[in-house]
């Protein structure tokens, strides 16, 4: 009788753990805790260099493409940067830094809707800093002290440097990629966050250009 008093006892703990493990996840998964690596000099010479300063062009907002982008995203960050020059500013530098990394600027409004939530100034309580949540020990392995990763270009060339990164050591897994700036590699949570939160920032293009595939695919 006492091992079949026993037995519920020890799938009860379990769940417990399960329940509290659960309860820290969405904790875990928003904290923007990279975790820090020991980078070979030629990985972190290279990405120095990613995230030397180079402002876009003068007349980067003028091009059809980037014109198009802004106008399409304006009206859903119209909530966020209610200032519409403000949003315009934001807009185009996440176009630029997200494509100057090799990067679909649509993934990068997803990292920042899951990290910040748009919060120029927001601190996890890993200490990330910014739109991206980045940490500040980037600054001492790749880069200058005076670089403020709460400034908008900064932050988001070194978010946008840091993933591509990520990508590169995962050979184009986002899910993983996402997974190492989160330093929740393994769990499904930010990942899966990150993306949903992709496809609210979906462009007409994009979704044209997965038609396009879907039906050459076909």
């Amino acid at each position: 009788m006492k091992q079949h008093r026993l037995r519920p006892r020890a799938p009860f703990a379990a769940h417990l753990l399960v329940a509290a493990f659960a309860c820290m996840a969405p904790i875990a998964a928003h904290a923007g805790a990279q975790i820090e690596e020991a980078l070979a000099p030629s990985v972190a010479s290279g990405l120095s260099r990613a995230i030397a300063d180079n402002p876009a062009p003068s007349n980067y907002t003028e091009r059809a493409d980037v014109r198009g982008w802004v106008a399409q995203m304006s009206p859903k960050l119209a909530s966020r940067f209610p200032d519409e020059a403000a949003r315009a500013e934001f807009l185009a530098t996440v176009h630029y830094e997200a494509t100057r990394a090799g990067l679909d600027p649509q993934l990068v409004l997803g990292v920042i809707h899951h990290e910040s939530n748009f919060r120029k100034y927001a601190i996890s309580s890993a200490d990330a800093r910014g739109y991206m949540q980045v940490m500040p020990f980037w600054v001492r392995l790749i880069g200058t002290p005076d670089q403020n990763l709460f400034q908008l270009r900064t932050n988001l060339r070194y978010g946008c440097t840091i993933l591509r990164h990520y990508l590169d050591v995962e050979n184009g897994d986002l899910y993983r990629a996402l997974g190492r700036y989160n330093g929740s590699l393994g769990q499904p949570e930010y990942p899966t966050a990150v993306m949903a939160a992709m496809k609210r920032y979906q462009s007409v293009a994009s979704v044209a250009a997965v038609q396009t595939s879907d039906v050459l695919a076909h």
